[in-house]
């Protein structure tokens, strides 16, 4: 169950996919789409903050590294629990900062990190217009102030957030099924 296949009937080496990118960019209705397109389960990162966490964000105060550690560590567990129990998946995480992807993906083997990258001005736009329970639109430059965008060495699948949606999962998805089964993080190519 869950399998990605290739054409050639071999399995994707991504067996965790990590959906980042600044709030307002899409990642919870992309990592959506992506997890039913390819039947794998689905996380919401937003469901791992503590209540202190969401309280902070609904005043408009930016989150500390503090605050967010046990958020991660528990976006971690949900990482590893799925590899163990072979239940690819795929999980959203704003994971702007290099150290907070070290601690949610690090050496894992078969986690791949997808950046969904769009303009400050376009997310903007975008935040302007939709409602989120607690993350008010004063947080996004914080975010963008925060944000070290994923390097080579992390091997990102990099997409740009203009396309639709549906758009936007074809690319992921084509480049996680042209992948060669060594590519995946972790795994010497």
């Amino acid at each position: 169950m869950g399998n990605a296949v290739r054409a050639d009937g071999s399995l994707t080496a991504a067996r965790v996919v990590v959906v980042m990118g600044v709030s307002g960019c899409g990642k919870t209705t992309v990592a959506g789409l992506l997890a039913g397109r390819l039947g794998w389960q689905l996380a919401e990162a937003d469901a791992f903050h503590s209540p202190g966490n969401v309280a902070k964000m609904k005043a408009g105060i930016a989150l500390t590294d503090e605050d967010r550690g046990p958020w991660l560590a528990a976006i971690a567990a949900w990482i590893d629990k799925a590899l163990a129990d072979d239940r690819p998946g795929v999980v959203t995480c704003s994971a702007l900062k290099r150290r907070y992807r070290d601690v949610i993906i690090g050496d894992r083997q078969g986690v791949r990190l997808v950046y969904l990258k769009g303009s400050y001005e376009l997310i903007a736009a975008r935040i302007a217009s939709r409602h989120h329970e607690y993350m008010p639109a004063s947080l996004l430059r914080s975010q963008f102030d925060a944000l070290e965008e994923p390097g080579p060495d992390e091997d990102p699948i990099v997409v740009p957030i203009e396309p639709p949606p549906a758009r936007i999962v074809d690319a992921i998805a084509a480049t996680l099924l042209a992948s060669p089964s060594g590519s995946a993080r972790g795994n010497p190519a």
